[in-house]
């Protein structure tokens, strides 16, 4: 008999995200693969004498989860090899770290790391806070991630390693000097960070051991959270060769989308952009695809590099009437998309303004025109213009979005200190599934704390948040039920970035990969969702994790 199967899970909570069958009360595993869904009485008969079955009683199986947005390498190399700080610290607990740090460091050794609040920044902008920076690390090279991980803060001789100064700053991204003295402060917006992370990877950097570990280690903790496919939203050749070398050694444990940079508005990676292009193919794997490229369009609303159809309020820096701005114009951006099309490659375009989405939309209307259907998402869909919600459905346009950080918090505080009323007005998740559109959800871990999907459910259906940290609410009309939030999670996510054939649901055909959760998270009330435990993982029919 050859459709004897190796694996039987059975349940009296049995979630699919598969509309043909949302329940089940068994499913069968050969080979990796689901081989049948059904009631007991139709799976029963694929029992063999070596069939391992798996009874979770009244515990809940749902499909692995999948988050379409997160920068698993970096989270693992945080944890594994750098200052890893808590976006809540203060100053002077961000100081205490890293007089910490340093006692354990060679001289002029560097210390890197995050996330420092977004909040913080105008606190670090002057010349002497950076001096109190100098002394904590003992006049050591410092370069701290914001929690956007868009913006760094620097000490001065990290920025002399940079050569950054205030006769030679860098000509991209802003360098904030202070008012009194002129000098660089060490906060460094967007694209002025690079050049010192130029100078940390002159300094030797990590070496392709340490990526491979960032790259299990951000995955392990991805699995003991139920997540078994994910996008990585920007990648380096060390990250694509990671992944690439745990599939081959049987250690990748997940389905791995990745990003390939068309620009770098951040990260400091070398190639990006057509030589990158170039290169993707050499790391393509049964579980890693470099399918998709990753543009930056704009940066973020805190640092008013976000761009709006509205202009902010007014400042003494920008004036009255700034909008922001794009990385490109509408003919380069769609030039991009044609190329990318061309390679039969998908776009994740990074949006964090309304003005940058509508940018998106009437490039994809052009690529549409073309008869190209390339994929394309808009990361992170958090500010869409009303008559630009619609336009996601025509045009095929994904939103990848990250409840993580827009329920109340740190960062939505940050938006509202700078955009006022409008930052109340985030995220339409409820009007894009209404209007048709495929919403898929992130994490964009480690700019939120944690991966922790239940974390992103939970914020979908209450627009609060989870961990109770924050008090209120953010436009709750916009709030989803906890059926259509676990399919943002599930076949949503892998259908945005081109899995949706492999896995995002227990299917036939489809990946044994499925999370047995202590109860039915959705199926309580929903302040409780992320209170359940993962008691195990599975990928292609094998525990991954366990409690």
């Amino acid at each position: 008999m050859t459709d004897v199967a190796d694996l039987i899970v059975t349940g009296s909570v049995i979630r699919t995200s598969d509309r043909a069958r949302p329940r089940a009360e068994a499913f069968a595993v050969r080979d990796g693969r689901i081989l049948a869904v059904g009631d007991r009485a139709d799976v029963e008969p694929l029992r063999g004498r070596r069939t391992r079955l798996v009874e979770v009683g009244d515990a809940a199986v749902y499909p692995g989860f999948v988050d379409v947005h997160n920068h698993h390498a970096l989270a693992g190399r945080t944890e594994l090899f750098e200052l890893s700080l808590a976006p809540s610290l203060t100053l002077d607990e961000i100081l205490d770290r890293v007089r910490e740090k340093a006692q354990t460091l060679p001289e002029d050794a560097w210390i890197v790391g995050g996330a420092v609040a977004t909040t913080l920044l105008p606190t670090l902008a002057n010349t002497a806070t950076r001096l109190r920076l100098d002394e904590a690390a003992g006049g050591r090279p410092v370069a701290l991630m914001e929690d956007s991980r868009h913006n760094r803060w620097a000490s001065t001789r990290a920025l002399e390693l940079a050569g950054i100064t205030a006769a030679s700053i860098p000509t991209s991204g802003v360098t904030v000097l202070d008012p009194d003295d002129g000098t660089p402060t060490g906060v460094l917006l967007e694209a002025a960070g690079i050049p010192v992370q130029e100078a940390y990877d002159r300094s030797g950097g990590l070496t392709a051991e340490q990526h491979a570990a960032a790259s299990r280690r951000g995955i392990e903790l991805l699995n003991s959270f139920g997540i078994t496919a994910f996008q990585d939203a920007g990648v380096s050749i060390d990250i694509l060769a990671a992944l690439a070398g745990l599939d081959r050694a049987d250690e990748l444990h997940a389905w791995v989308v990745s990003s390939l940079l068309i620009n770098d508005e951040i990260f400091g990676f070398d190639p990006i952009g057509a030589p990158l292009l170039d290169r993707g193919e050499e790391f393509r794997t049964p579980h890693h695809r470099p399918d998709f490229v990753k543009i930056f369009l704009d940066g973020v609303p805190p640092a008013r590099t976000a761009s709006f159809l509205d202009p902010y309020p007014a400042d003494p820096v920008h004036g009255a009437h700034f909008h922001g701005e794009t990385t490109m114009t509408l003919d380069e951006l769609t030039g991009w998309l044609r190329t990318v099309a061309e390679r039969g490659l998908g776009a994740k375009v990074h949006c964090t303004g309304d003005g940058s989405a509508r940018l998106v939309l009437d490039a994809a209307e052009r690529l549409r025109a073309d008869g190209f259907t390339t994929p394309v998402q808009i990361a992170h869909g958090q500010f869409l213009a009303e008559s630009d919600i619609p336009r996601l459905s025509v045009l095929d346009v994904s939103a990848d979005i990250s409840p993580f950080i827009w329920y109340p918090g740190v960062i939505p505080q940050a938006l509202a200190d700078v955009l006022g009323d409008r930052a109340e007005h985030s995220q339409p998740n409820r009007a894009l599934l209404d209007a048709g559109a495929l919403v898929a959800g992130g994490s964009d871990w480690p700019v939120s704390e944690s991966p922790n999907t239940l974390e992103g459910l939970q914020g979908l259906v209450t627009r609060a948040d989870p961990l109770g940290r924050a008090a209120g609410t953010l436009w709750p009309e916009q709030a989803i039920s906890a059926e259509e939030a676990l399919e943002v999670f599930t076949i949503n996510a892998a259908t945005a970035m081109g899995l949706g054939a492999d896995t995002g649901s227990l299917t036939p055909g489809k990946s044994a990969d499925f999370v047995i959760l202590e109860r039915d998270a959705i199926g309580g009330p929903a302040e409780e969702i992320v209170h359940t435990e993962v008691v195990s993982t599975w990928f292609a029919g094998r525990a991954v994790h366990e409690r």
